[in-house]
C-alpha cells in the first residue's frame, strides 16, 4: 500500500468514524501513520499542511463541526505528562483523536475504539484494523462493506 492508497484509506476512515472515536496508530518510524492521518484530516475538510505533531505532541483541528486531535507520543517521557497536557479533556465521545505511538501513553490512555497497525512489507504496507469497542466494530463493518463493494 503506497502513499496514495494510505491517503484513500484515511478518507475511508474519516467517513466511517463519523467525527468521533479514539484511534491508535501503531507502526515503526516511516511506516505511514502520519500519511494515514493526513488522508483522514484532509477528508474532513482541512486544506493546509498536515504535519506530524512530534514536537508539539498535540495538533488540534476544528473541521466542519468535528473536534479532531492528532497526537504523536513518540517524544513523551512519561505517560503522566498527558495529564499536564489536558488530554483527558478531549478523550470523550464527542471528539475524534488520532494517537501515534500510543504505547507511550500506556496506563493513562483508555482502550481505543480502533487499533490500526501499519507494517512495512517490501515496497508496500500491510494494514491491520481492529475494532475494540461497539463504535470501533461498527467502523470495521462499514470499512468492510465499502471495500467489498469496490472489489465487485
Amino acid at each position: 500500500m503506497g502513499e496514495v492508497a494510505m491517503l484513500a484509506l484515511g478518507a475511508e476512515l474519516a467517513a466511517a468514524l463519523q467525527g468521533r472515536g479514539l484511534v491508535f496508530l501503531q507502526g515503526d518510524l516511516g511506516a505511514g501513520k502520519t500519511t494515514l492521518s493526513r488522508g483522514l484530516i484532509q477528508a474532513l475538510g482541512h486544506t493546509g499542511a498536515v504535519k506530524s505533531p512530534t514536537y508539539t505532541l498535540i495538533e488540534p483541528y476544528e473541521l466542519d463541526g468535528v473536534s479532531l486531535y492528532h497526537l504523536d507520543l513518540y517524544r513523551l517521557a512519561d505517560a503522566e505528562e498527558l495529564e499536564f497536557l489536558g488530554v483527558r479533556d478531549f478523550l470523550d465521545e464527542q471528539s475524534l483523536c488520532l494517537i501515534e505511538w500510543p504505547d507511550k501513553g500506556a496506563g493513562f490512555l483508555p482502550t481505543a475504539d480502533l487499533k490500526i497497525t501499519i507494517e512495512v512489507v517490501d515496497a508496500g504496507r500491510k494494514i491491520s484494523i481492529r475494532g475494540q469497542s461497539p463504535h470501533g466494530l461498527a467502523v470495521c463493518q462499514l470499512l468492510s462493506q465499502a471495500w467489498g463493494a469496490k472489489e465487485s
